[in-house]
């Protein structure tokens, strides 16, 4: 019996042509025989891709320009990767870029995620199509797979939910369990007619679980430029930890209070069928890394700082200070559902409601003219959250100094607070 394994490079991995020789030298360390590798879209090109969007629906006499850097930055890379531009890649690529460039020309559709859709996918695909071509210039062969062949999803663009039957049924026919198969991260297709769907940003990593999952596979592996999952970010503390083992339920809490290293969707079907996530580094692919899996809570048994800056503290109190019952609550989450705000934390007295909010889609104006209507509304733009998985009480003392906290929460193992810094 196959036992495949799945590994997953994020954009960092492959932001330039040494990136990509790099992934090549991390496969032959592994030296696995029987596997699916999940590639996000190189470097920053995702956030480039979008620039393209961004300027069709607003300045459409600057799409050529942000296409012409795209091409810019993969031929870049290509001719890093291959000693002739008459490599047939070169061909690939640039009818890639053509397929791109006749939608934007022919689409006749005003819903901004349709569009998104179709076009921030390309970053993968000409991504996986570099790297498989030069893996087998390199003698490691593949076999290159469209992920939308294989990943079913509705029909939300933007935020796609995997239909599993027909996914599973899919990835049973299509894939070839031996030998190592070269896929996109977060593209899909949606059942009714076949167009590109995406599974949510950073969702390569929700890609490799549901292969997995779908394969029953052995493992999956996350490579990234840090040595494993820290207990902080260290862009923002100064000590950090490398965690050697995380429970399934520990990294689920930690996923659900933002930390970034894995993607909140990816731990669930994993958790189901108990196949161990591995998070380790394409710099050091020797190194051990974390294992996500059974077992201990956490190892080393240590505090775990999540935080979250530029999030919006919304207060609000009833206009004729009557109770804050179940019915204004529930206005105040339709209101939030409807304006597509992300609620990080909430706190709740007697005649007032709190909630802290991420404003991924720049709606707190229109949110706030709603909630002017029924409540008394104050609000903090521009804060910090932070959130500490078994603190102690020192730590959350230190974080706390020359800070103004405006909200905080505890719980047994979780304290949270809202800090203008």
């Amino acid at each position: 019996m196959v036992y495949m394994k799945v590994f997953k490079f994020g954009g960092a991995s492959v932001k330039d042509a040494e990136g990509v020789k790099n992934l090549a030298k991390v496969l032959e360390v592994a030296g696995e025989k029987d596997l699916i590798v999940v590639i996000s879209a190189m470097g920053k090109m995702t956030n480039a891709f979008e620039l393209v969007v961004t300027n069709y629906f607003g300045n459409i006499q600057e799409v050529t320009t942000s296409i012409n850097e795209i091409v810019h930055y993969h031929h870049k890379i290509l001719e890093g990767l291959f000693s002739t531009d008459k490599h047939p890649v070169f061909l690939k690529v640039n009818q890639l870029i053509a397929e791109l460039s006749q939608f934007l020309d022919k689409n006749k559709s005003k819903q901004h995620p349709f569009v998104y859709d179709q076009v921030v996918s390309y970053g993968e695909l000409i991504s996986t199509t570099i790297v498989s071509a030069y893996l087998e210039e390199t003698g490691i062969k593949n076999t290159f797979l469209d992920a939308r062949d294989c990943i079913i999803t509705d029909t939300k663009y933007r935020d796609a939910n995997v239909k599993w039957e027909a996914t599973q049924q899919r990835i049973s026919e299509v894939i070839n369990k031996k030998g190592i198969t070269i896929t996109q991260g977060f593209i899909a297709s949606e059942y009714k007619h076949n167009l590109t769907t995406t599974l949510g940003r950073e969702g390569s990593d929700y890609t490799a679980a549901i292969f997995a999952y779908c394969l029953n596979a052995d493992s999956v592996t996350i490579w990234k430029d840090v040595p494993g999952v820290l207990n902080a970010d260290p862009r923002y503390f100064k000590k950090t930890t490398l965690l050697n083992h995380i429970s399934y339920k520990e990294a689920i809490e930690l996923a659900f209070y933002g930390a970034s290293v894995i993607h909140p969707k990816t731990l669930q079907p994993l958790q189901r069928k108990e196949i161990p996530l591995y998070v380790k580094s394409f710099l050091n692919p020797a190194g051990a890394g974390t294992c996500v899996g059974k077992g201990a809570t956490l190892d080393p048994k240590t505090s775990c700082f999540i935080l979250k800056s530029n999030q919006v503290l919304i207060s609000l109190s009833s206009l004729d200070f009557n109770f804050m019952m179940e019915d204004h609550i529930g206005d105040v989450f339709k209101w939030l559902h409807e304006f597509k705000m992300k609620v990080e934390l909430i706190q709740n007295s007697a005649i007032s409601f709190t909630v802290c909010v991420d404003n991924k889609y720049d709606s707190l104006d229109a949110l706030l003219a709603k909630l002017r209507g029924a409540f008394k509304v104050s609000w903090n733009e521009g804060v910090t959250l932070f959130t500490i998985r078994h603190a102690t009480p020192v730590e959350v003392k230190r974080l706390e100094a020359d800070k103004t906290v405006l909200l905080k929460q505890e719980n047994r193992d979780t304290v949270q607070l809202v800090v203008m810094e």
